[in-house]
């Protein structure tokens, strides 16, 4: 009767080992009514070898056609609001040392700064220099992406088209983590100063999440989602065969019979 309870209770452990499901949620210690800081808004800066687009326009745009690059295609001068297409804007290259050549105004320096800084630095300047009075001039991001791999239903690269990019923005572009992706040690991989960093984030700690340097991207970084046990061992020849409940209570069968027919 003793071996007939120990058989049963080894029984019940296995099953229960072999059933239990892993946590899966995101911010698991969130409960209603908490308050949680945010990092401070880091947002995308520009790098040497990035590419920008910079169009200037104002209420004579004649002059104003002066301080943009030569495009591929028509350009209608005579409208107040052209509207060009960032395919068919000449683009700006940020050089090594973070300058960009501009119409007249000549070098900029570029690097460090952020769209809306830009923006606001070369239309002071062409107000400074008594070049246009009333100049709009607006900025974008060309060929800046940030990229996810690993459990993620849509892994690839994603263009960078808002000046703030979060981890969470990353992998909703990316269509989430898989079930097998694990939620408390995603791995942001950066480069700066030609120094690789490497962050680890815990999804499931939203206090982690938010103070995290990772949580805002940048430009080229490496977002990876490891797979959980389960999913590593299905690279396995028996992959996750020994967890299965049916594999346990065959061999506790067995082994219940083989001690059966021993002790008689």
């Amino acid at each position: 009767m003793k071996l007939k309870h120990l058989m049963t209770a080894a029984l019940a452990v296995v099953l229960v080992t072999s059933c239990s499901t892993p946590k899966i949620g995101y911010f698991q210690d969130v409960k209603a009514g908490d308050v949680h800081s945010l990092a401070n808004p880091d947002y995308v800066k520009i790098n040497p070898g990035d590419k920008l687009s910079i169009l200037v326009s104002s209420k004579n745009p004649q002059l104003a056609y002066l301080f943009n690059l030569p495009i591929v295609g028509n350009y209608d001068a005579s409208s107040s609001h052209a509207s060009l297409n960032s395919s068919r804007v000449a683009n700006y290259k940020v050089d090594a040392e973070g300058n960009i050549d501009f119409p007249v105004l000549g070098r900029l320096h570029v690097a460090g700064l952020n769209r809306s800084e830009i923006a606001l630095y070369i239309k002071t300047e062409l107000v400074k220099q008594d070049l246009l009075k009333d100049p709009i001039v607006t900025v974008d991001f060309l060929d800046l992406y940030f990229s996810v791999m690993g459990e993620v239903h849509r892994p690839g690269r994603f263009i960078i088209d808002h000046d703030k990019v979060t981890l969470l923005d990353a992998l909703s572009q990316a269509g989430d983590m898989t079930i097998f992706g694990k939620r408390d040690n995603v791995l942001v991989m950066r480069t700066e100063n030609n120094v690789e960093k490497a962050y680890r984030v815990d999804l499931t700690n939203a206090e982690q999440l938010y103070s995290s340097p990772a949580f805002y991207l940048k430009q080229n970084d490496i977002v990876y989602v490891e797979p959980n046990p389960r999913r590593a061992r299905e690279s396995t020849t028996t992959g996750n065969a020994l967890l299965q409940p049916s594999l346990w209570i065959s061999a506790a069968s067995l082994l219940t019979t083989i001690i059966v027919l021993i002790v008689k």
